[in-house]
């Protein structure tokens, strides 16, 4: 008889289980000589993220349009 394979785990605690949309995250990583700023962001779980890069005032224009909050390394 074939054995069953169970790829996923139950959660732990609460946090585990509660992905918050409406929380958003940036991390600046690098702002660089040609102006572009290199950030992390975020959604729901500031651990998981896509890199980005924007102008300044473009980026600047995203985190107040996302109401991030901004994370330090």
């Amino acid at each position: 008889m074939p054995k069953t394979l169970t790829l996923s785990k139950a959660p732990t605690t609460t946090d585990e289980r509660i992905c918050d949309v409406t929380r958003k995250y940036v991390r600046i990583k690098q702002l660089r000589a040609d102006g572009l700023v290199c950030f992390e962001f975020a959604i729901g779980w500031p651990e998981l993220f896509v890199d980005l890069m924007l102008p300044r005032p473009a980026f600047d224009d995203f985190c107040v349009r996302q109401n991030v909050q901004m994370l330090s390394d």
